[in-house]
């Protein structure tokens, strides 16, 4: 039984793998995705995850971090209502009152009339059948409707943004550690701490300016197609790619100086072959931890990107819904953002025991 599973593992995780980065190409390109390309991804990635957790032995961990992860949502779901309602001011608050008989059939639609209690316990219960309200400012339109238009964007734009982030930052760390000292470790190393340091509203408009206006190769704003794709996938993703590259760099030329690997080198083993068996796998655990709440703040889209280049993502919706004070979608995104953060954190976790079997998750 057990070889079956590996020979499933060994025939699914490639498929998943070239399903996943065809599915991010075609996007990418602005080409309609196919039904069955989504659904081979879908369910080669849910197989294989499903035999890792049975090979590790790991479904019960499992299992009680799904249980710790719905009372997180409903712990954070309790004090984001709680500290919204004790907020001073309400949501229709504005400079020029409104009549009182206005003022109360709105806060009668939306329930504002009831006691905290009341309200509470009202949006409780249409949580835990699904129900995440209506919008304050968008009227007659389901905060779920919402999340489900702009959810997708910034998830697209977040993969962007990783992939960047793992395919610059990676090899630029482990060419920097294995150029140690020399003129490439030192500019390199000058890059990252330069992409670390310098925010990416200061980033973003540089690149506009010179990408956008002087050369004329790219669009500046919104996301309509593959010219619009690259400027904010890269200024999203140029800061992870600094940190990881600085992150990896360090790793490796700590693990260099373990007794495993003057061993490996004593027994006469080529310095490529102790370099990617025994050096690089170990040193992508700091990269790894690192990773958790990276992916889930990318995946979600960063305020600032989406609203410097104008892009209709979660993010966007976040920042106007608590300038209007619109608590339904204050809630939802706060949800979103916490489920996202949970799940990354425990796939970080489980990856743990793949790149170092020592780690046991219990």
């Amino acid at each position: 039984m057990s070889s079956f599973f590996s020979w499933i593992e060994k025939l699914l995780g490639p498929t998943s793998l070239i399903s996943f980065f065809t599915l991010t190409g075609l996007s990418f390109f602005y080409y309609k995705i196919p039904f069955f390309l989504v659904f081979i991804f879908i369910i080669s990635s849910l197989v294989c995850f499903f035999i890792f957790i049975i090979k590790k032995n790991l479904l019960l961990y499992v299992l009680g971090r799904i249980l710790e992860a719905f009372l997180t949502l409903f712990i954070v779901s309790s004090l984001t209502f709680l500290l919204l309602r004790g907020l001073p001011g309400g949501p229709f608050d504005q400079e020029k009152n409104l009549a009182p008989e206005i003022q109360a059939n709105i806060e009668k639609k939306y329930h504002l009339d009831k006691s905290l209690t009341w309200q509470y316990f009202y949006y409780m219960k249409g949580l835990s059948r699904g129900y995440l309200g209506e919008s304050y400012k968008y009227t007659d339109r389901n905060i779920s409707d919402i999340l489900k238009d702009s959810l997708p964007v910034s998830i697209q734009l977040g993969i962007y943004a990783l992939i960047i982030a793992f395919a610059v930052g990676i090899p630029l760390g482990v060419f920097a550690a294995r150029k140690q000292n020399t003129f490439f470790d030192q500019s390199s190393m000058l890059l990252s701490i330069s992409g670390v340091s310098l925010p990416s509203f200061v980033i973003a408009p540089i690149f506009i300016l010179f990408f956008s206006f002087y050369l004329g190769w790219l669009e500046p704003a919104l996301w309509e197609g593959t010219l619009f794709y690259i400027l904010p996938s890269v200024v999203l993703g140029l800061r992870p790619a600094s940190i990881i590259a600085r992150l990896t760099r360090s790793s490796i030329l700590d693990i260099l100086s373990h007794d495993y690997v003057r061993t490996a080198r004593a027994k006469g083993l080529n310095e490529t072959s102790i370099f990617y068996k025994h050096i690089l796998k170990n040193a992508f655990l700091p990269v790894l931890t690192f990773s958790a709440p990276l992916i889930a703040g990318i995946l979600t889209g960063s305020f600032i990107i989406e609203k410097i280049f104008a892009i209709p993502g979660l993010g966007q919706h976040f920042i106007n819904s608590v300038t209007n004070r619109d608590y339904p979608l204050i809630l939802g995104t706060v949800l979103i953002y916490s489920s996202l953060l949970i799940l990354s954190n425990l796939i970080v976790d489980l990856l743990y025991t793949y790149f170092d079997p020592r780690i046991k998750l219990s």
